[in-house]
């Protein structure tokens, strides 16, 4: 196989990495590509765990990680007890592998500690699951405890180092990198993964949570993973960078998206998906679409949570009717409090009692000085009146504040999403004329243009064996030229150059030749270079 440097377009792999961390362009709000592109939940997301038959465990795994180890599809594996991958120990697991948290052995989890990988990359048509134990019909919120990764990143602890909550504090479940953290920490892969019914509680109001991320670093990759009836939060993180895309938050208890200690990663295209009945006790915690904090006391501690989301797609209890009866514990689609600087942009919050809450004096400080960031939104079908809320005696204008964002609400959500209130047969892609054909926006963020001629780039299948489709959307007339990269910045294939006119032009990348591992397909015109992962299993 031919292999060239591609000096002239990228003077480093530093240079490709950091073009790995940006956001795809899109026209289009929302977490989904109108049609006729297909949902990328397609094939691998499952809107019926509960009764979907996943065999019977053939192999038990009761004793902590501490070697190299695999686990093979056609198994079917039981998780009796915290079980730790340690001393720097890699755990892979085959595309199709199916693994059960035992409801009867309090607490089963699989905890990855610092310096340790899990290798976890699934396909679209053979995703790895972890699921309950429990017989089909039978399984239920909090029977095993979850996904738990911890880093060597940076977050605002004391000293850089914090315990993961809910467990024991020792040097297992420790997270961060003390006062020398590495934000590029890479622990490992996690593509195409379901984990449907977890979140034990091991203490009360100290659940964990579906999928738990402490100082993770962008080295990590993370793409097309589903939480799915959690107990707690679908999807936490502590601290760290890592990057993340296709996320799905499925009928979960508390809060989908949870950010905390630090959080800086880059998080695009998810989707939450609430259920009426399911939500936590508001005695405890308000169950939100997003939270996000400093920390729990709200200090200025450095780094701030300062992670930015792009592209969600959140649909609330009241799935098109405001007079629905909901739990008690439901309140917003976004609350930000406690000193938090987060950023979302081009997503639509429907069907929420509050869009969204800026929360506390520090926060309101920090969306009067542009460090929180709520731009190119749509808030839909909530409350009368609860577009926005703030604290009781505010003097904060957050109606201003909103508009002044570019945001837009609207009173229904008729006409937004094709079929949005169907659980089991869903579609999330915009209907015919919605508002979420239009309106995104990308500037200011990771240095993307205002104006590129790349509007967006997407592959399908990802992974795959064999053949890829390549999809380039062009946003002004101009000569593309497409290449493949390996992750030591050599060219492994020329797709090709042609001149382009504003539309979707399609390019076949083979794989079939390609050893197992991660590439970069590379578009590139003019000045503009955007680049989207390519994982090749065999």
């Amino acid at each position: 196989m031919k292999k060239i440097y591609l000096s002239t377009l990228f003077a480093s792999l530093g240079t490709l990495a950091a073009f790995g961390q940006q956001f795809e362009q899109t026209t289009y709000r929302g977490a989904f590509a109108p049609a006729p592109a297909p949902m990328w939940t397609d094939e691998w997301a499952n809107w019926n765990p509960q009764n979907t038959d996943y065999g019977t465990p053939n192999q038990t795994i009761s004793a902590n990680i501490t070697t190299n180890t695999t686990w093979t599809a056609g198994n079917v594996y039981l998780l009796q007890g915290q079980i730790y991958v340690k001393n720097n120990a890699t755990l892979t697991i085959e595309p199709g592998t199916i693994i059960m948290g035992d409801k009867s052995v309090l607490g089963s989890g699989l905890f990855i500690t610092k310096g340790a990988k899990l290798m976890a990359a699934g396909t679209r048509q053979n995703p790895i699951v972890f699921t309950s134990n429990q017989p089909a019909g039978s399984r239920a919120l909090g029977d095993w405890g979850g996904i738990i990764i911890l880093g060597k990143g940076a977050n605002n602890q004391a000293n850089g180092i914090a315990n993961i909550e809910g467990l024991a504090p020792t040097t297992d479940t420790e997270f961060g990198g003390g006062l020398t953290p590495d934000n590029a920490d890479n622990s490992g892969v996690l593509t195409f993964v379901r984990i449907e019914f977890p979140g034990y509680a091991y203490q009360t109001d100290k659940e964990i949570n579906g999928l738990t991320f402490g100082s993770v670093g962008s080295g990590t990759e993370v793409n097309f993973v589903q939480v799915s009836f959690s107990n707690d939060d679908a999807f936490e993180w502590f601290g760290g960078a890592v990057n993340a895309k296709h996320l799905v938050s499925f009928r979960n208890l508390d809060d989908d998206f949870d950010t905390d200690f630090g959080f800086s990663g880059n998080v695009q295209f998810g989707l939450i998906v609430r259920d009426p009945n399911i939500a936590d006790n508001p005695a405890i915690s308000t169950s939100e679409g997003f939270e996000s904090d400093n920390d729990a006391t709200g200090t200025t501690n450095t780094p701030q949570t300062n992670a930015t989301f792009s592209n969600v797609t959140a649909i609330g209890p009241f799935r098109g009717n405001t007079g629905n009866t909901v739990a008690a514990g439901y309140r917003r689609g976004a609350r930000i409090r406690r000193n938090s600087a987060l950023d979302i942009r081009n997503s639509i919050f429907m069907d929420f009692r509050t869009g969204i809450h800026i929360d506390g004096t520090a926060c309101e400080g920090n969306a009067t000085n542009g460090l929180i960031i709520y731009k190119n939104n749509i808030v839909a079908g909530n409350s009368a009146g609860k577009v926005t809320e703030k604290n009781a005696a505010s003097t904060f204008d957050a109606i201003a504040w909103f508009d002044a964002g570019m945001n837009d609400s609207i009173a229904s959500t008729a006409g937004i999403l094709t079929t949005p209130y169907n659980f089991l047969t869903p579609d999330y892609r915009p209907a015919a004329s919605s508002p979420l054909l239009s309106g995104a926006d990308f500037t200011g963020i990771l240095g993307i243009k205002e104006v590129s001629a790349i509007a967006g780039v997407s592959l399908y299948p990802n992974p795959t064996n064999e053949n890829a489709k390549l999809f380039v959307d062009v946003a002004q007339n101009s000569t593309i030229e497409v290449v493949v990269m390996n992750a030591n910045g050599q060219v492994m294939q020329t797709v090709g150059t042609k001149y382009a006119e504003v539309g979707t032009h399609e390019f076949t990348i083979n794989a079939a030749d390609f050893a197992q591992g991660l590439y970069y397909a590379v578009v590139r015109t003019g000045d503009a270079v955007k680049t989207v992962k390519l994982s090749v299993v065999k």
